[in-house]
């Protein structure tokens, strides 16, 4: 129910009937609660009184007291009323309220509500005090090309960066709201002429049907909206990184930036997407292909290494090469492959969480020679093999070349039941293992879009944005996987260039 401030509900602020600022206070202060944060300041002149209303801590209070409270007392002659007011102050943000939930939220948000006794409506201006760090290299994605700058936790501050990387007049910004109790601002961001109007309308309709009292963060959104929440892999991109997100828009993405996160979100994202890098598009297109190339291999010998070691073993499918270094590699442990690879598996998992959680400088010390002490105390011990121990430093290794954290950490867990299967049943387990995994891939989808695209559906020209990755100049085309409404990048050239001798 709205409960309005001054007198009768109307539709119409002028036909409200005027309030005393003690009963004013009273109102305000029930509904908000919070103490002697909450600070009134009145100014009398003749038999009026004026009242500044606003909360300590989210107040700027040199703004408050100079765009405020010094151009009403410096202007002897104003008369005050609402609209007088209004013309002399230099805010930009100003808006007239005479409900009380409005006053309250935008007090919550750090404006200062002004009202004086006996007018039907109030001020709202806003000089709120916004605490934000400065703008730092990205943290979780790391680059050795390209732009290094991350996103903030302020969303006018990451809007900047993103209008001075892309000044084009058909960049969108919708506001949003998420949370019933929290209200936090969310931008849903796209270029009007590139990005399709279904996917605008899934992300703004997902966004909109949320009913939760509080959202934590934009990858937090990010599980809410997706289409399966109960599969491991991640089927919307988070990133901290502009440049990705401006590559993401001229491509016919939509993006989402919520207000105190660090991270943007954007989709439609197929599975290969979280296996590129904007180095890709800094570098040469042959080495980034090679690093492209490098990253899907690493994340496949990722998955297979070690439940091929506990397959090869339960079964004794042993090449006769091997059979003699790896007998003598297994001479002294007790137990079965499966509990071997498992446990090592447990330890390399408990040595990345460990080291994610201290300080970098600690975290990196810890890692390494924690690694090296565990792993030869282990073999000595008797509890595993040496060999075991390279493979799953490798299969290791390789989930750690995934550009996505979240998509790394999806490699990591589906290792487990894999090498459980292969601990059963053997290479046939594992097969089992890769069709589920393919057959559930193939049955995920991405804001309506397939998961596995653009190998499936099959889109020729679509490999070079996301398999392959092709010179520049042949990628005149937008992917029709995100089913641009401005396909064309650029002209593509008519004849072949002239050889420099001719």
């Amino acid at each position: 129910m709205i409960k309005w401030l001054l007198g009768k509900k109307s539709t119409e602020p002028s036909k409200a009937h005027s309030f005393i600022i003690d009963e004013l206070k009273e109102q305000i202060k029930s509904e908000l609660k919070v103490g002697s944060e909450l600070t009134y300041r009145t100014l009398k002149k003749d038999k009026q009184k004026l009242v500044f209303c606003f909360m300590d801590s989210l107040v700027y209070k040199p703004g408050l007291d100079e765009f405020i409270i010094a151009p009403i007392q410096k202007n002897a002659k104003l008369e005050w009323t609402c609209e007088a007011i209004a013309q002399i102050l230099p805010i930009s943000d100003l808006s007239a309220v005479n409900q009380l939930d409005e006053v309250v939220t935008g007090i919550i948000e750090g404006k200062v509500y002004i009202y004086v006794e006996g007018q039907p409506y109030g001020l709202q201006a806003d000089v709120s005090k916004t605490v934000e760090r400065g703008i730092e290299k990205a943290e979780t994605e790391s680059l050795v090309y390209g732009p290094k700058i991350a996103f903030t936790e302020s969303l006018i501050g990451n809007i900047n960066i993103l209008r001075h990387n892309i000044k084009d007049p058909n960049l969108c910004m919708e506001d949003l709201t998420v949370g019933t109790r929290s209200k936090s601002k969310v931008k849903l961001i796209y270029i009007k002429d590139i990005a399709a109007e279904e996917h605008v309308n899934g992300f703004r309709e997902k966004i909109n049907q949320l009913e939760i009292d509080h959202v934590a963060g934009a990858t937090v959104l990010g599980q809410l909206i997706e289409n399966n929440s109960w599969s491991v892999f991640p089927q919307l991109v988070t990133t901290e990184l502009p440049d990705r997100v401006t590559i993401a828009l001229m491509r016919g993405k939509v993006v989402v930036l919520m207000d105190r996160s660090p991270d943007a979100l954007y989709g439609p994202t197929p599975f290969f997407t979280f296996f590129e890098s904007t180095e890709d598009v800094y570098m040469r297109w042959n080495m980034g292909l090679g690093l492209r190339f490098l990253r899907l291999l690493a994340a496949f010998l990722s998955v297979l290494l070690t439940p091929a070691y506990v397959a090869v073993l339960t079964y004794e499918v042993i090449p006769s090469a091997l059979l003699v270094s790896l007998g003598q590699s297994r001479a002294n442990v007790p137990f079965p492959p499966v509990f071997e690879a498992l446990l090592l598996e447990f330890f390399i998992e408990l040595l990345r969480e460990a080291g994610a959680r201290l300080p970098t400088k600690v975290g990196q010390t810890m890692g390494i020679v924690g690694g090296i002490v565990i792993g030869q105390a282990a073999v000595d011990a008797g509890f595993t093999s040496n060999i075991l121990i390279i493979i799953i430093a490798l299969s290791a290794l390789g989930s750690f070349t995934t550009p996505s954290y979240l998509m790394g950490t999806a490699i990591r867990m589906v290792r487990f039941p894999i090498i459980i299967l292969a601990g059963i049943l053997g290479g046939i387990g594992i097969m089992i293992a890769f069709c589920f995994f393919i057959i559930h891939l193939l049955k995920l989808d991405t804001m309506g879009g397939s998961y596995l695209s653009p190998v499936y559906p099959l889109r020729w020209k679509d490999l070079g944005y996301s398999f392959f990755r092709v010179p520049t100049q042949y990628l005149s085309k937008r992917p029709i996987t995100n089913h641009p409404i401005d396909v064309q990048r650029f002209s593509a050239p008519k004849a072949k260039k002239k050889d420099v001798d001719e």
